[in-house]
């Protein structure tokens, strides 16, 4: 039998419940089953459970026995641990104890129904970066549920007191097409109980399992799931898919965790001294490569994918999980929907004991459908990450080549298909976009810095490849200058609504270049052969880049596209290929598909730090 196939995790019906747990190495392990009386759990039921040759423990309890809490303890040389099931789907509050429940009756109405929004091809995507609570925890966002799943289920909100959009209301207006959730499954960092608390997440404790600090009662195990399922359905009733953010690189701890007590030896890297080898930067470092380690990740995306109709997965510093895996994730969520998003970060934290030659890194997910974060474009266009570096927008034109690769999708370095980039300037790490400009361009005026912000991002929306965007870059969202605000306070991380308000030119500025890219083809090719024979560089000054779309490209309706950047301090007069009639449908600070000027003629002036549109 293939190691994929072996059963793992409980299986429940009401005449019995099937337990199974990997736990090669260890001397005995005995299921815990807990009697539930109230408020508080009983001792309950030990049982001794068997193990086969593959080091699966397996016991089989008749009778119903939903509801109930059950862990495993683990006999190793006379040393006794209590594990949570890694394949647990609900968990007690602080997740630490599996819940044995009937998935049907975490499912809310209308489930059954739930359907992806459509996607004709991986290009179409448009990311949009969020967090659960720094979505709706303003105390102006206009939403009820702060902090909370259900803050996803409110439509029509509004900033108080304004017709102002906030909230779902909001995604709809942007027209993005995935929102991309940081972790939401259960991680280790935060005490359920105490709202106040705030992670992003990359702390896994368990993986299957929703996160119970955004449930609005996280001690009731069915709550969680039920309230994440109703922010999917939401989303997915307006239009828009569902991308998770998910670590398998890592544990919050090391052999305090439940990989770590049932089979630290086998989930785990280790020097070969015995040193844990620590890839992640987190203190330790997931053994994907090992079959069974490999089999849980396939099958927890293929979890949440099927149980909860998530549509795409972001895979944190994917450099430190083996390509053998990354190409059996892709295939089994391929199976389910060729259209479910798989993209990942290809590098790693630290050094690690995996041979480089098996590590996702750029250029191993060619032809996989697997995408890749453009770190090159990001730096390139506004400086690295933290520092006081600068980039093309805002005052440094070094590295013109490497903006042009990231505008054709890098199909002359290291992807063979434009959905396997992800073109990006900002995310929830480091830096907020606002934050970089402020700290290397602190004497530019307040307009000049919107200029170089609005520029940046225009880049990523009018090149080849998957563009993302970070949640709130549209009102130009600050963080203050925190540059890793992981665990700051809600003053720092919420995303201000208010500032929609005297920020709606730009928001309007990021709907119009949504919008352009949504009605027209061209700039969303859907292979290294179409970018290659219908995207054609211009000649320009210096630091100007400029390129035509031709040739109806990707059956656009318009026959010629020419797209201009200019980072000057001053208009530039540019030559375009020859004289005819068009039409600009972005400019300065407005952006659509509407024309806003018409001439004649071969010279046209674009205006400082900006991004210029125009067809024939």
């Amino acid at each position: 039998m293939n190691y994929l196939d072996k059963k793992v995790g409980i299986y429940y019906s009401q005449e019995k419940t099937e337990f199974h747990v990997w736990a090669p190495n260890v001397d005995q392990v005995k299921l815990l089953l807990y009697e539930i009386n109230g408020k508080y759990e009983n001792p309950g039921q030990v049982f001794n459970m068997e193990q086969d040759s593959d080091g699966i423990w397996s016991i089989t309890v008749s009778g119903d026995h939903k509801g109930k809490f059950y862990n495993y303890l683990v006999e190793d040389r006379n040393d006794l641990k209590c594990a949570v099931d890694p394949y647990a789907q609900a968990v007690s509050l602080n997740g630490t104890k599996g819940v044995i429940v009937d998935l049907a009756e975490t499912n809310p109405e209308g489930w059954e129904d739930d359907q992806r929004p459509p996607l004709e091809n991986l290009e179409d995507s448009i990311i949009y970066e969020i967090h659960v609570k720094d979505f709706s925890i303003s105390p102006y966002s206009g939403m009820e549920n702060k902090g909370k799943y259900l803050a996803f289920t409110e439509l029509g909100t509004t900033v108080p007191g304004t017709d102002i959009k906030t909230g779902v209301a909001h995604l709809k207006e942007l027209g993005i097409t995935h929102v991309h959730l940081l972790p939401v499954f259960d991680f280790g960092s935060v005490d359920e109980r105490l709202d106040y608390q705030y992670n992003w997440g990359y702390d896994p404790q368990n993986y299957n399992v929703p996160e119970g600090l955004y449930a609005t009662d996280p001690s009731q195990p069915k709550t969680r799931i039920r309230e994440l399922k109703r922010l999917i359905q939401s989303l997915h009733q307006n239009g828009i898919r569902v991308i998770m953010d998910v670590v398998y690189n890592h544990t919050y701890r090391l052999y305090e965790s439940n990989f770590g007590k049932l089979a630290p030896q086998e989930y785990y890297r280790f020097y070969e001294e015995g040193e844990p080898a620590n890839g992640s930067g987190c203190g330790n470092e997931i053994a994907s490569e090992n079959p069974m380690v490999r089999k849980f990740i396939v099958d927890s995306v293929e979890y949440w994918a099927r149980e909860y109709h998530i549509d795409g997965f972001r895979f944190d510093l994917m450099g430190l999980i083996d390509q053998k895996t990354m190409e059996a994730v892709a295939n089994r969520l391929h199976e389910i929907d060729p259209s479910i998003l798989i993209y990942g970060e290809p590098w790693t934290a630290d050094k690690s004991p995996l041979p480089i030659d098996q590590r996702m890194l750029k250029g191993r997910q060619r032809g996989l459908k697997i995408g890749v974060f453009n770190d090159d474009l990001r730096d390139t266009i506004k400086g690295g990450t933290r520092g006081k570096a600068k980039g093309y927008v805002n005052g440094e034109l070094a590295n013109l080549d490497y903006l042009k690769s990231g505008i054709t999708a890098q199909i002359s370095s290291y992807a063979s298909s434009p959905h396997e980039v992800i073109n990006y300037v900002s995310s929830h790490d480091d830096l907020t976009l606002w934050d970089k400009i402020e700290k290397t361009c602190p004497q530019a005026s307040y307009e000049d810095k919107v200029r170089m912000s609005n520029l940046s991002n225009a880049i990523v929306l009018t090149s080849q490849g998957i563009p993302f965007l970070h949640g709130g870059v549209d009102l130009l969202r600050t963080k203050y200058g925190v540059e890793n605000s992981y665990q700051s306070s809600d003053r720092i991380n919420k995303i201000d609504w208010v500032k929609k308000i005297d920020n709606n030119y730009v928001f309007k500025y990021y709907q119009g270049l949504i919008k352009l890219r949504k009605e027209h083809p061209a700039f969303r090719m859907a292979s290294a052969e179409d970018i290659k024979k219908h995207l054609q560089f211009l000649e320009a000054d210096y630091g100007i880049i400029a390129f035509q779309l031709q040739g109806y490209a990707n059956n656009d309706s318009w026959e010629t596209i020419i797209v201009v950047y200019n980072p000057f301090m001053e208009a530039r007069d540019i030559r375009l290929p020859e004289s005819k009639n068009w039409e600009i449908v972005v400019k300065d600070k407005k952006a659509g598909t509407e024309t806003l000027e018409s001439f004649y003629g071969q010279m046209v002036l674009v205006p400082k730090i900006s991004t210029m549109v125009l067809h024939d």
